[in-house]
């Protein structure tokens, strides 16, 4: 049984459950052998050629980039992610060469493959017994100056990471959503044969 009181219809993983998105953290400082694990969760994500187009930028809450990693996000997500204990943002390369080649063109998968790396990166952090909260409330813009990333590639989303705190420190708004949410049934978005009429 999860951890979450989450109830799958079919029989899954149970850490599939314990995977949540929490906004109370507890501002402790994750050690860099925890971190490097969950960094290599990403690292074994399925990409097209195994081209591998994240890159993950971070700052811990003890940094020196902290504030500026924290100041791209939009008011609101500040206002929680303040008490995480790491920020990182996911990018993905837009642009994609065979091995050893210079020609390279534009990559279809790049956003699917960052999104896989996010996953197994979420599913890391939950067994060691951290959360992650991925999130587009970010200014793109501001990010892409501040952080000095380059054009070819795409900022895909911030993650906050850390242990759970009381909800209490969130707002009462943010109390009441501080809950693991629930599914669709697959019967909603499986589909055998061509897409529904």
């Amino acid at each position: 049984m999860s951890a979450t009181a989450r109830v799958a219809t079919r029989a899954v993983e149970p850490l599939f459950l314990d995977r949540w998105s929490p906004r109370a953290f507890d501002s402790s400082l994750i050690p860099q052998e925890d971190l490097d694990t969950i960094f290599e969760g990403a690292r074994w994500a399925p990409s097209a050629f195994n081209y591998q187009p994240w890159r993950l930028l971070y700052a811990t809450r003890d940094s020196a980039d902290w504030s500026r990693f924290l100041g791209v996000l939009l008011p609101f997500n500040q206002s929680w992610v303040q008490n995480a204990s790491v920020l990182l943002y996911i990018l993905s390369d837009t642009l994609i060469a065979a091995p050893g080649s210079e020609d390279f063109k534009p990559s279809h998968s790049h956003s699917f493959d960052a999104g896989a790396a996010w996953a197994l990166l979420a599913l890391q952090a939950t067994r060691l017994g951290y959360h992650a909260h991925a999130m587009s409330g970010v200014d793109f813009d501001k990010a892409r100056v501040e952080l000095a990333v380059p054009d070819r590639f795409r900022i895909e989303a911030a993650v906050a990471i850390g242990r759970i705190a009381d909800k209490s420190i969130l707002s009462e708004s943010l109390q009441a959503r501080e809950v693991p949410s629930g599914r669709k049934d697959i019967s909603e978005f499986v589909t055998a044969g061509n897409f529904p009429a």
